[in-house]
């Protein structure tokens, strides 16, 4: 399994069309073949500051995700906003566990 997270921080002018483009993504990406979990998020208390978080079955389907028309429709949308801050990683699991029921 691989695991995405992260956080990206746009000027807060772009909130609102961050938002409805991370709403868009959400949607299709968590349709896709081998998502497991996919969620972007605001944050709570900072406008500019979103949070990324998401599992995939292996590289193949995290792959195909990068070629998705939602994908490249988010990146244009993301292009034409004033991207602060990027820090996205990518992190192999070899194992899990249940923490709570």
């Amino acid at each position: 399994m691989l695991v995405i997270g992260g956080r990206i921080r746009i000027d807060s002018e772009g909130r609102d069309r961050a938002i409805a483009a991370a709403t868009e993504m959400m949607a299709a990406s968590n349709r896709e073949a081998g998502c497991i979990s996919y969620t972007l998020s605001a944050d709570l208390e900072d406008p500019g500051l979103f949070r990324i978080f998401e599992e995939w079955e292996n590289e193949e389907a995290l792959a195909a995700h990068f070629k998705t028309p939602h994908m490249a429709a988010f990146n244009k949308v993301m292009g034409s906003l004033q991207v602060l801050e990027i820090d996205v990683k990518q992190y192999a699991v070899s194992d899990t566990k249940q923490l709570m029921p």
